[in-house]
């Protein structure tokens, strides 16, 4: 032991100088002045909300992906002690003194300035010179709308992060298959890979993680052993499915328990889910019966989470509209008694059941007849019978039949039970048709009868979200009963993942999830892209037909190309198949990965193309222009992408170097 202690300790430690240069310059571009301005910019006034409900713990939903990427803004806001009172209304609002700016700007700029060094590691790690690298990672730090995208509280430099760690990861993992299969920094490098794609997904949805999975299949063929085939693939089962699966369940897990309050978007959910929220609709549940009965009041929720020529029979018409007031209320009827309330002892509904709905309020009954909707011709409408004298007598027979029953007697119960309506008299389902009313309906959402459909969908379902058992008989005294607030206070149990279900199936449209009642349009923004977002067209040959050089060459550049295109199209084909606004930003994470390509195909040419020393010594005073032009154009563009010096309205337009480039300019 004592010999051994006499040895010497040796640690070598390998620094790329570059490399720690380029992070932190890229750390400077994107840190500098990052309080400024002290105003809520462009969509900050969108994501600043979701923080905000973050730190109040309100429920939220947002559209636009799933929810980890709002965490991630979250964590600034809470490390800088923001307490979420701010009314992020409008575009250009002051922020207030107990708003972190720069908290809530930092996580973002911090990725974006990591996202320069992860571009000089790649073009490395794809065998390509430093010198390419360092090229990729000047590209990545002097384009302007990185930088002005990274420098706010928005989500695009996180995303564009996590792809190219991704990325990054797997090259690493890929370049030591052959030699290190199975040593610590292979898993570690393979299971990061699996990570990086998960939180890429779990930021924004994404196809970056099945390019890599189906580069990592095409070396599998290479294995000869069974054994060794085997052990790789249980390997990148875990790393590259299993993890990534886990941390996505994980995120909403996390976002879930956080948000476990009341808040806005209650509404499009379940019944079920708004009830597991505090101060919600567990609020006014709790104590309900748990079985609808014969004269039992009660408000009906479609459960559907997305959103001529025969007359008209002007009855009081039936929609669906996605608040609560009394006009929700109706009351299930036994056709054979005249009675509106509960018996001693309470007689359920079950499966199978006759009954009738009367509406609350008016004390009509649910009716429908051979009659065209008013939106949808082609089903009945469905109304509150009112006796015109026009011989078409009533037809308010309804069957009730339990979707979700475990047993063919299964009694109706709050909130549990999806049924069915169906029509008595002409066999049509009560369903939501899902289009909206016109001016007169005052947009909320129309109901009709079907007796066309065979096919059960969600539409058709429709669950108890209120529920009490009726006491007044008469009129005037039931509607003061309807009009009280329903007994208060308890949660009904939800398991986390039928909380993570309903959240893959939510609706985009707002408002098309709606309450049961008698009584999104996507506009062009004025900032959003007009044109395609294909910029600049970039060819690979698919064969080296004019030149000859080395296939180890060739081969080498179809693999970079592989990365760097496949990067680029799965980052922007999915954009095509979206029917929403785009804006440029959408571009960046695809505009990335033309920037990695580049300096890959200028060294392609320069090494294996150009054969002449002449030819090269152009080429290379070409390329010292070039590069000198990127730069000049960043620092002509600094103003606008730091808000700093200050321009005067002369200077501004002299930066419009194109007709069609629209610069606003804000009169005093």
């Amino acid at each position: 032991m004592l010999e051994l202690l006499k040895l010497p300790i040796i640690v070598t430690v390998h620094v790329d100088v570059v490399l720690i240069i380029l992070t932190a310059l890229g750390v400077g571009s994107r840190l500098w002045g990052l309080s400024y301005p002290k105003a809520v910019v462009f969509d900050e006034v969108y994501y600043g909300q979701f923080v905000s409900l973050y730190m109040k713990q309100m429920f939220f939903i947002d559209d636009s992906g799933p929810p980890l990427g709002h965490m991630i803004l979250a964590v600034g806001a809470y490390f800088g002690g923001f307490d979420g009172n701010f009314a992020w209304n409008r575009i250009g609002a002051e922020y207030t003194g107990n708003v972190p700016v720069w908290n809530l700007r930092f996580l973002p700029a911090l990725a974006g300035a990591l996202c320069i060094s992860l571009a000089y590691q790649i073009i490395v790690e794809l065998k390509y010179s430093h010198f390419s690298a360092l090229l990729a990672a000047l590209l990545i730090m002097f384009e302007n709308s990185l930088i002005t995208q990274s420098r706010f509280m928005l989500l695009e430099s996180i995303l564009i992060f996590f792809v190219l760690l991704a990325v990054l990861s797997y090259l690493k993992f890929y370049n030591m298959q052959k030699g290190s299969s199975f040593s610590l920094r292979w898993w570690f490098w393979l299971f990061l890979t699996g990570t990086a794609c998960a939180l890429a997904i779990g930021h924004y949805s994404n196809m970056e993680n099945l390019a890599t999975r189906l580069h990592t299949v095409r070396y599998h063929k290479q294995l000869c052993e069974q054994v060794t085939v085997l052990c790789h693939a249980l390997a990148r089962i875990c790393a590259l499915l299993v993890l990534p699966v886990i941390l996505y369940l994980g995120f909403f897990y996390i976002h879930l328990t956080l948000l476990y309050r009341s808040g806005p978007h209650d509404q499009i959910m379940t019944s079920t889910f708004q009830a597991s929220l505090e101060g919600g609709l567990a609020r006014i549940t709790q104590g309900q019966p748990l079985e609808i009965a014969y004269g039992s009041q009660i408000t009906l929720r479609n459960v559907w989470s997305k959103p001529s020529g025969r007359g008209s029979s002007h009855q009081q018409q039936v929609t669906c509209y996605p608040f609560k007031d009394v006009n929700n209320w109706w009351i299930v009827k036994d056709p054979g008694k005249q009675e509106l309330v509960v018996s001693n002892p309470p007689r359920p509904v079950r499966h199978g059941d006759i009954v009738q709905l009367v509406h609350g309020m008016t004390a009509r009954y649910l009716n429908t007849h051979d009659v065209a909707a008013p939106m949808s011709p082609h089903w009945q409408e469905v109304s509150c019978y009112i006796d015109y004298n026009i011989s078409m007598p009533s037809q308010n027979l309804w069957k009730v039949e339990i979707v979700n029953r475990d047993t063919e007697n299964e009694v109706w119960k709050t909130i549990l039970s999806e049924v069915k309506f169906l029509h008595v008299n002409t066999s049509a389902v009560l369903k939501l048709s899902g289009t909206a009313l016109p001016d007169w309906g005052y947009h909320q959402l129309e109901i009709v009868g079907d007796k066309s459909s065979q096919v059960y969908h969600q539409n058709m379902a429709w669950n108890v979200e209120e529920h009490r058992y009726g006491k007044s008989e008469e009129q005037k005294e039931r509607e003061l009963e309807l009009q009280t607030p329903a007994q208060m206070d308890v949660s009904k149990n939800i398991s986390f993942m039928a909380k993570f279900l309903e959240l893959q199936g939510y609706p985009l449209d707002l408002s098309t999830k709606c309450g049961f009642k008698s009584s999104f349009l996507l506009k062009q923004h004025q900032c959003a892209s007009t044109l395609p977002l294909i910029t600049e067209k970039t060819e690979i040959p698919t064969r080296p037909s004019t030149f000859s050089f080395c296939p180890d060459s060739w081969q080498h550049l179809v693999l970079a190309g592989a990365v760097c295109v496949g990067g680029w199209v799965v980052n922007y084909l999915p954009f095509f198949l979206m029917e929403k606004t785009l804006f440029l930003y959408h571009y960046l994470p695809g505009l990335t990965f033309k920037i990695l390509l580049l300096p890959i195909v200028l060294e392609h040419i320069h090494n294996h193309i150009l054969r002449s020393s002449i030819s090269r010594n152009t080429f290379n005073a070409v390329m010292l222009a070039w590069i000198s032009s990127i730069y000049l154009v960043y620092q002509t563009f600094s103003p606008l992408t730091y808000g700093y010096p200050a321009l005067s309205a002369a200077e501004l337009t002299g930066l419009r170097w194109k007709d069609n480039w629209d610069i606003l300019i804000r009169r005093r």
